[in-house]
């Protein structure tokens, strides 16, 4: 089901928790974007792979012991406990024998189970009634996470991982940046309990819209070069009719750079579209910033780091940035202050010291500058193609930005 709309009939092994057939597809259109199709029928492989990306992924954070825990064999088995409802999108398998009302079980509109979230926090078992209908079942990434209702609000907690927890700060600060930068991205706070940080954010899909990642847009079409995968994202883009493609793609890159962020993988951006007419409508708000602002790294490795790891279209942020051709939206001296802010939200951390947070406050400068250098490179290239009377003038206004800040 695509909330309301019959799509295809499926069947489930209940042992393997494998799409084994599909059978009558009612409505080929709304089969789940980048999924395969030849003669109105998806492919049962990409189906297959789309149905479990949709689990509790191996490398979550003690996962293992929470499946223990909940009394099933594999991660797979949870997305069915809750009919595969998600959070993130409409999709969800209807039982052919007793079937559901969507307006009585979507967790947009309806209370459900925190059950599973808190097993996989670590909590104890709850006595009474177990209940594994919830959202948490389709939750993707690696650090522990679960949904939660606030004040009506469907909110993510996420936490972070050893020896500093540092993401979680890294969430908030991130969004300072892009705050200051008027870049689209998903607002976070960040709470603390026995003196752990774990990051908020409220849900940003709501239960007319969905969200589809990168990864399923970029497949739409075949891709013809793998050095040319920013080219084709953005044609697979255009091809859909997703707007503001290019603008919010070069804002992801420069706002990853300034954060050192390694982790852009294509499942942690995309695009949001309505559910029910399938009208793209954005690039999805930047989200999933915490792996980054070197989260895991030594004060001498954060010292002493020159090329950073990126992803998604080059493995170095020198090789990423320079796919970004127009800054004219970028305002140096919107940051300013920046690094004090990271310093108050890092001074809150029992669990990083006075040393790092020095050697934390003074990269992100640093990265900031770095950035300077690089639009005041790509502004001389410009200026060149217009003769030497703009070449001063452009390093007039690149200069006087860089003094602001400084």
């Amino acid at each position: 089901m695509h909330k309301k709309t019959a799509v295809a009939e499926i069947e489930i092994d209940e042992e393997t928790a494998v799409i084994s057939k599909i059978g009558m597809v009612f409505a080929p259109e709304h089969i789940p974007v980048g999924i395969s199709i030849k003669n109105s029928q998806p492919n049962r492989g990409d189906l297959n792979d789309w149905w479990h990306g949709r689990s509790i992924p191996t490398s979550r954070q003690n996962i293992r012991e929470a499946i223990d825990r909940l009394g099933v064999s594999s991660e797979g088995k949870l997305i069915t406990k809750s009919f595969g409802l998600s959070l993130s999108d409409q999709y969800w398998a209807n039982p052919i024998i007793n079937p559901l009302n969507w307006d009585q079980i979507n967790f947009f509109n309806n209370p459900f189970s925190e059950y599973v979230g808190n097993i996989l926090f670590g909590d104890a078992v709850q006595e009474g009634k177990v209940d594994l209908v919830s959202p948490d079942n389709t939750s993707d990434g690696w650090l522990k996470k679960k949904w939660v209702i606030i004040d009506g609000k469907r909110c993510l907690i996420k936490g972070g991982s050893d020896p500093y927890q540092q993401q979680p700060i890294n969430e908030m600060i991130a969004a300072l940046i892009m705050r200051r930068l008027s870049i689209p991205h998903v607002p976070y706070s960040v709470i603390w309990e026995h003196d752990l940080p774990y990051s908020v954010c409220e849900n940003f899909i709501t239960a007319q819209t969905e969200l589809i990642s990168a990864y399923y847009i970029h497949n739409v079409e075949k891709i013809r070069d793998v050095r040319q995968l920013y080219a084709h994202y953005l044609d697979c883009c255009a091809w859909l009719g997703i707007p503001n493609s290019r603008i919010h793609l070069d804002k992801m890159l420069a706002a990853d750079y300034l954060i050192a962020n390694n982790d852009r993988h294509f499942n942690n951006f995309g695009a949001v579209r309505n559910a029910e007419t399938l009208e793209w409508i954005k690039p999805a708000p930047l989200y999933d910033n915490g792996s980054s602002l070197w989260y895991n790294q030594s004060v001498a490795a954060i010292q002493n780091a020159k090329t950073i790891k990126s992803q998604p279209f080059f493995n170095t942020h020198e090789e990423q940035i320079k796919l970004v051709k127009d800054f004219s939206w970028l305002n140096f001296t919107d940051l300013i202050g920046i690094d004090d802010e990271f310093n108050e939200l890092l001074c809150k951390s029992p669990l990083i010291d006075a040393k790092r947070r020095d050697a934390l406050c003074i990269a992100l400068r640093n990265r900031v500058e770095m950035l300077m250098a690089v639009v005041a490179s790509c502004e001389k290239v410009v200026a060149l193609n217009y003769g030497s009377s703009e070449i001063a003038i452009g390093n007039e206004n690149v200069d006087a930005n860089i003094k602001k800040f400084l």
